[in-house]
């Protein structure tokens, strides 16, 4: 199942209002950047974040995003911005980090 329209536009309201995001469609589902940095996705109506050691201490839920990806973070409410702003940047952080 892809992720639906509907979906994609809730998450994209959401994180706008965090910085500059960027949503492109890939294979019927969406990379997600912030300032032009990629940090994750939407797959199958799922926010889904890269892992890295600054993001392990928020104690996310774990998915695979397709068949045979490395599993990722789940971020599941998007109603806390301040809170997804947080693992948002320190997801950003640890990756130019790497």
């Amino acid at each position: 199942m892809s992720t639906t329209k509907d979906f994609r536009d809730y998450v994209v309201e959401q994180l706008c209002q965090i910085g500059e995001l960027t949503c492109r469609p890939m294979m019927g589902e969406y990379l997600l950047y912030l300032n032009g940095n990629l940090f994750g996705g939407i797959y199958e109506n799922r926010v889904l974040i890269k892992r890295v050691d600054s993001n392990k201490h928020f104690n996310l839920k774990e998915e695979i995003p397709y068949n045979g990806a490395k599993p990722m973070y789940m971020i599941e409410d998007l109603e806390d911005l301040e809170k997804v702003k947080e693992i948002i940047f320190q997801t950003l952080d640890g990756l130019q980090k790497k």
